[in-house]
């Protein structure tokens, strides 16, 4: 009997390990398959970079959530860690020597560089993203050990959301624009006050979504101090460097308001 619970437990490892791993490659793969349809899209039917590079972003938001769905393995700190590394080297598929050896790669890349961006584009997006994370990782842990960990949300959805359909909207519908600068330069970039608006009305329906985890005080304080703090931080971020400093806005803010009030 105890050679049996032992062999069964050993099974249900081996299952969730499997689970995990199908979770990783099936989220790559769906990733890739959507940046080369993107990549596509630019070159063929001339859609404007700045609608497909957002395919991308919510491609990115949005397909970790199904997959985990479809593979529900156990989620763990030590798997989060092991996402965040596998996000930032995922990245060096499109150094240049390699674009330049895969057509596929290439056109994979074409689906988020945007012609004002060159030659920065992967520096942009690499620093951007390593930022991202070393302030999304001890964000976790702090949330996590304080009994907040239901706030983890909230600034990955005003983000996620109201800024990836921030540029989108503001290309289409934008006419009211201002400038700002690019990380480590002084060319200025164009932003829309209706792209940054897109911030500030999903922050409001996020906090009002997440009002059960408040106090009456904290929930009022949280609608009126979040979706502009964190609208003025994407209005006011350099170029492509918007999210560490919209996460460090918005989880900044919710400790401080949980803490506090």
């Amino acid at each position: 009997m105890a050679l049996l619970s032992q062999i069964s437990r050993l099974i249900g490892i081996l299952s969730c390990k499997g689970l995990y791993i199908l979770y990783e490659i099936t989220l790559l793969a769906a990733l890739f398959i959507t940046q080369y349809c993107a990549g596509l899209l630019v070159l063929h039917l001339g859609v404007k970079v700045n609608y497909t590079r957002k395919i991308g972003h919510f491609s990115l938001f949005f397909f970790p959530l199904l997959l985990m769905a479809v593979f529900p393995y156990e989620s763990t700190f030590a798997r989060f860690l092991i996402d965040s590394g596998i996000a930032i080297l995922s990245l060096a598929i499109y150094l240049g020597p390699l674009r330049e050896r895969s057509a596929i790669i290439a056109i994979m890349f074409t689906s988020f560089d945007r012609p004002e961006d060159r030659p920065n584009t992967l520096w942009w997006l690499f620093t951007q993203t390593v930022a991202g994370y070393m302030v999304l990782i001890p964000t976790v842990i702090i949330f996590w050990t304080s009994g907040l960990a239901e706030l983890i949300w909230i600034p990955l959805l005003i983000n996620g959301i109201g800024d990836g359909l921030a540029e989108p909207v503001g290309v289409r519908f934008g006419r009211y624009k201002y400038q700002t600068y690019a990380f480590f330069s002084q060319k200025k970039y164009v932003r829309t006050l209706e792209g940054s608006a897109c911030v500030f009305i999903v922050g409001l329906f996020v906090i009002i979504g997440f009002h059960s985890v408040f106090t009456q005080t904290q929930f009022l304080i949280a609608l009126a101090l979040i979706p502009p703090l964190m609208t003025a931080a994407e209005a006011f971020s350099p170029h492509t460097w918007d999210t560490p400093i919209l996460w460090i806005t918005g989880y900044g803010s919710l400790y401080g308001i949980m803490r506090l009030i």
